[in-house]
């Protein structure tokens, strides 16, 4: 059994396992909100964060924090999603391809791994809107 927590969102007490830090019901409701967003992007491609937003009832924030998790990618730039380190412009994740590729240097020679040369992908694509990352 895990420990008791209270959920970052409701406040509801709940057993966590592994770090959770929302309950079951909490992750379900994000869950559900996440399938709505990810039909309407199916859809509806060239939609942007505000258009989805609109036609969802999903927050911008909710949208902005799936692409963080790197759920959903933007087409077009210059749509909100900052890198955290850099400030330049991404459309999925935290970090742009430079910053990511710096840390993850960084953290291979700090912990003596060897680092691989392969360049990075680029995070820019053309025309504007989001998809759906491909797992």
């Amino acid at each position: 059994m895990g420990e008791l927590k209270n959920c970052k969102k409701c406040g509801r007490m709940f057993s966590a396992e592994n770090g959770q830090l929302f309950c079951s019901k909490c992750r379900t409701n994000d869950e559900d909100d996440f399938k709505v967003v990810r039909e309407y992007i199916y859809d509806n491609p060239n939609s942007t964060v505000h258009d989805v937003h609109e036609a969802t009832e999903v927050s911008e924030e909710k949208i902005l924090k799936f692409l963080r998790q790197g759920r959903l990618i933007l087409k077009g730039e210059g749509v909100g999603l900052e890198c955290e380190r850099c400030g330049k412009s991404i459309n999925t994740g935290r970090f742009c391809d430079k910053c990511a590729h710096e840390l993850k240097s960084g953290f291979q020679q700090a912990f003596g791994g060897e680092e691989k040369k392969e360049a990075p992908a680029s995070n820019a694509k053309k025309g504007a809107g989001m998809h759906i990352k491909k797992y």
